[in-house]
C-alpha cells in the first residue's frame, strides 16, 4: 500500500468515526427533546403560569410563583454580571496587556468558569445566607451573578483583542483619550459579540439548580420579596420530579419544558446575532 492510499484510507476512517460520532450526539439530543417535549407539552396551560404551586396530593395548580421567582432573580443577576463582566473585559483587553494585576484576573477568571457550581453556591451559603440569618432572593442573584460574571469577562476579552490595531490608532491619531477609544471606538465595533456572550451568560445560569439551593431556597408561595425565600423553576423542578405526586411530576415536565424553550431561544438568539455581525 503506498503513502497515499494510507493517507486516503486514514482518512475515510476518521470521517467515517466523526459521522459515527454525530450520529450518536444526535440521537441522544432528540431522545432527550422527543421526552421533554412529550412530558412537558401536556401541562403547559393557563393555570400552569397563573396559578402558585399546589399543595401536595392536589390536583391543579401551576408554576407562577416559580417563574416569577426566576425572572427576578435572573434579571437582577443580568444587572449584576453584565456591567461588572464587560468593564472587566475591557479593562484586560485595553490596560491589562502586560500588568500583573491582569494576569492574576484572568487566571482567576478561567478557575471560576471551570469551578463547580455547587461549590459557588456553597460560597454564597457562608458568605450571605449564613452570616444575615436566612436564605433569599439576594443571596440566589449573587450565587448566578458569580457564575455569570466569568462568562461576559471572558467573552468581551476574546471580543475586543479580535479589533484591529489600527482601529486603535486611527482613533488615537484624532486625539482621542484612551478611555473613548475603549468605550466609543472598540467596544462599540465588537457590541454584537459582547451581547451575545451576555446572552450566553444569561442561558448559562437560567438552570442552575445547586447555587439555588443554598441561597434562595424555594417559596411555594407568590412573593416578589428578594430579601425571604424566592421560589425558582429549577428547585421547583428538582423538588417535584422526585416527588411521588403524579401532579407534581407532571408539573416539573412543564417547568424542564419551559426552561429548555428559554435556552433554546437564548441560544437562537445569539445566533442570529453572530450572523448579523458577520453580514456587516
Amino acid at each position: 500500500m503506498t503513502l497515499y492510499s494510507r493517507r486516503l484510507l486514514t482518512n475515510r476512517i476518521g470521517i467515517a468515526l466523526s459521522m459515527i460520532a454525530m450520529v450518536f450526539g444526535l440521537a441522544a439530543l432528540l431522545w432527550i427533546l422527543w421526552t421533554l417535549f412529550y412530558n412537558g407539552f401536556s401541562a403547559l396551560s393557563w393555570d400552569f403560569f397563573t396559578q402558585d404551586t399546589p399543595a401536595p396530593g392536589t390536583e391543579g395548580g401551576g408554576l407562577r410563583n416559580a417563574i416569577v421567582g426566576s425572572l427576578m432573580i435572573v434579571v437582577v443577576t443580568t444587572l449584576v454580571s453584565t456591567p461588572i463582566g464587560i468593564l472587566a473585559g475591557i479593562y484586560l483587553a485595553e490596560y491589562g496587556a502586560t500588568s500583573r494585576f491582569a494576569a492574576v484576573t484572568r487566571f482567576v477568571t478561567d478557575i471560576m468558569l471551570s469551578a463547580p457550581s455547587i461549590v459557588v453556591g456553597l460560597f454564597v451559603y457562608a458568605l450571605m445566607v449564613a452570616t444575615l440569618g436566612g436564605f433569599s432572593g439576594w443571596a440566589g442573584s449573587v450565587a448566578l451573578s458569580l457564575i455569570a460574571i466569568p462568562v461576559v469577562v471572558r467573552t468581551t476579552e476574546n471580543m475586543l483583542l479580535l479589533v484591529p490595531i489600527s482601529l486603535r490608532e486611527a482613533a488615537f491619531a484624532v486625539g482621542a483619550p484612551r478611555w473613548q477609544v475603549s468605550l466609543k471606538v472598540t467596544l462599540r465595533a465588537v457590541k454584537a459579540g459582547v451581547l451575545t456572550g451576555v446572552l450566553l451568560a444569561i442561558a448559562r445560569v437560567t438552570g442552575e439548580t445547586a447555587p439555588l439551593l443554598f441561597t434562595a431556597l424555594n417559596n411555594q408561595f407568590y412573593s416578589t420579596d428578594m430579601s425571604q425565600p424566592m421560589g425558582n423553576l429549577p428547585v421547583v423542578i428538582f423538588q417535584f420530579a422526585m416527588s411521588p405526586y403524579d401532579n407534581w411530576v407532571s408539573l416539573a415536565w412543564g417547568g424542564a419544558l419551559l426552561i429548555a424553550l428559554l435556552v433554546l431561544a437564548i441560544n437562537i438568539g445569539a445566533r442570529v446575532i453572530f450572523h448579523q455581525k458577520d453580514n456587516f
